[in-house]
């Protein structure tokens, strides 16, 4: 079932989706392993190992890092994601952008610098600045 082949799928790591619903403020930070959705207020960072998506109302004032990240709500911090970047609707970000690949709708936009390619990500802040100055 679910397309699990063996009968004993107990040494499976189970990374979930977790939901942070409209109306919910959260202060601090927040790391997971499986998929996020934020339809409220994180005041602190997020990091998924997973995909992140952020709700038309959400509202995260800090950084974000994840594999995968489909925001339509605002974000006051850094970006970095290792894939894809979308932003829908009317997302807004205000902070720099890292990502391998952007994909941004006419309505959207982000006050920062972006950085894109496969290797931008994998750089620290530091190693990030040596590389562009040189």
């Amino acid at each position: 079932m679910f397309g699990i082949k063996s009968k004993d799928a107990s040494h499976l790591p189970i990374a979930g989706c977790t939901i942070i619903g409209a109306g919910v403020i959260i202060s601090g930070n927040i790391e997971s392993e499986g998929d996020i959705r934020i339809d409220g207020v994180l005041k602190g960072n997020l990091s998924s190992r997973a995909k992140i998506l952020l709700g038309p109302e959400a509202v995260v004032e800090g950084d974000i890092m994840a594999q995968q990240a489909d925001i339509l709500g605002r974000v006051l911090g850094k970006v970095s994601v290792n894939d894809i970047l979308y932003l829908h609707g009317k997302a807004v970000i205000e902070g720099n952008i890292h990502t391998s690949k952007l994909q941004i709708d006419a309505t959207a936009s982000f006050n920062g610098a972006c950085h894109m390619g496969a290797n931008v990500v994998a750089f620290g802040n530091e190693q990030l600045a040596k590389a562009v100055n040189e």
